[in-house]
């Protein structure tokens, strides 16, 4: 099989780049290749799926007439097993070989379970990132179902929102001495932690697990959890084995340039599955959220057709609901803490060389993207009214010029 564009992966990242060549090349052929079986879903949406608040048909990502109105050729339910950006060749599981002029590799990421004694025996242990996933822990799910699930973080608080008011009871164990450690502090993490017991999970934090028995956990401070349904939400991981094995250089991720561009030549990448730099923190990380990895799929799409874009403004974005308890965060924790206490929640920013570097938001969330877009901007803060831009996201804190240009359209 030929083809001018290869895309591997079908979620956000791989959606983008089929949207970013179609912007420059109408007509060359597009073959988009996946290993799950599914037209394209949005993940987030499995933990609603699984709470009964969508159905299948509403966790389209894409509408499912999607790929034809495009003009990709899918190879649904295919692995590419390998690449060779020499001869420009991939090779699926079934032993075809596709020959390609542009690759994209946007294989996203995959969970993360640590080193534990018997987990590898264990029943009804599932982790939580795709549709599949889902659909096991349904198969488990009884009324009396006792869960534990490893991991504070947004993948396990999302489980445990989807399971919480289905079964007997839930308990969250994590190492960290908080929830969500990644991106939220000791003081915004206090205020979750109590909106989650009151929901009634039972947590244990600066605990781990040290074995999986029959239908049990033991903990690290020797104390024995039975389950029934036990969920490994710890973090995931690139999957940048492909790359890597194609001699393509890779860090905590994919080594792209501005462009998507990888070192081999005509081979891009996006996505969960690429390091970014993060303009936030001025680091380089794996950043595995879902704009970011469409933006990036979207630019690397567009070279790849022969156009010109760039994408150098990725820093991490997070927001969730947690039973109408709504959280967004963006940016770093660098510079200096500034804290608003909400009717609801809580807001705290962090300052730096008079920008916004950074904030949590627990509560009302509603016209937080002008805090994003000032992270996005580099925006000084001394151009616009930060103090009542802290207590009050508005436009009219801006200079009138900067409205009429450019947030009245963003937001």
């Amino acid at each position: 099989m030929k083809t001018k564009y290869l895309i591997i992966g079908n979620s956000a990242a791989a959606i983008g780049g089929v949207q970013g060549i179609r912007e420059v090349d109408k007509r060359s052929k597009i073959v988009l290749v996946a290993d799950e079986p599914y037209s394209t879903y949005s993940r987030p949406l499995i933990s609603y799926w699984l709470e009964g608040r969508v159905d299948r048909e509403h966790m389209v990502y894409r509408n499912p007439d999607f790929y034809r109105q495009y003009g990709v050729d899918t190879l649904l339910g295919t692995k590419v097993t390998a690449i060779d950006p020499t001869r420009h060749t991939a090779t699926t599981d079934d032993g075809k070989e596709i020959t390609y002029e542009e690759l994209l590799i946007a294989t996203g990421s995959h969970p993360f379970v640590p080193p534990i004694e018997g987990k590898d025996q264990a029943k009804n242990a599932f982790t939580f990132t795709t549709f599949d996933d889902a659909q096991g822990v349904k198969k488990a799910l009884t009324p009396d179902a006792k869960v534990v699930i490893m991991g504070g973080g947004l993948i396990g608080l999302k489980a445990a929102e989807a399971l919480i008011d289905q079964v007997k009871s839930l308990t969250i164990v994590d190492l960290a001495d908080r929830v969500m450690p990644s991106v939220l502090d000791s003081e915004v993490a206090q205020v979750m932690q109590q909106h989650l017991k009151d929901l009634g999970m039972v947590l244990k934090l600066k605990t781990s697990i040290k074995r999986v028995g029959n239908m049990s956990v033991t903990l690290s401070d020797g104390a024995k959890l039975p389950y029934d349904i036990l969920i490994f939400a710890v973090g995931t991981r690139p999957n940048q084995a492909l790359a890597e094995a194609a001699g393509i250089d890779c860090e905590r991720g994919i080594l792209t340039n501005e462009s998507q561009l990888t070192s081999a030549a005509d081979v891009y990448a996006a996505g969960d599955c690429t390091q970014s730099h993060d303009i936030s923190a001025d680091v380089d990380r794996n950043i595995a959220i879902l704009p970011n990895a469409f933006m990036q799929g979207e630019t690397a799409g567009i070279n790849m057709a022969g156009g010109q874009a760039v994408f150098d403004k990725a820093f991490p974005v997070n927001s969730m609901g947690i039973k109408d308890f709504y959280l967004l965060t963006a940016g770093s924790t660098e510079g200096q803490p500034q804290i608003v206490n909400t009717p609801d929640g809580i807001r705290k920013f962090y300052i730096a060389d008079d920008e916004l570097k950074g904030y949590m938001i627990l509560g009302e969330c509603q016209r937080a993207g002008i805090y994003t877009d000032l992270i996005r901007q580099k925006t000084k803060l001394s151009t616009v009214d930060w103090n009542s831009l802290a207590e009050a996201p508005k436009l009219m804190a801006f200079d009138v010029s900067v409205r009429k240009a450019d947030l009245a359209q963003a937001h």
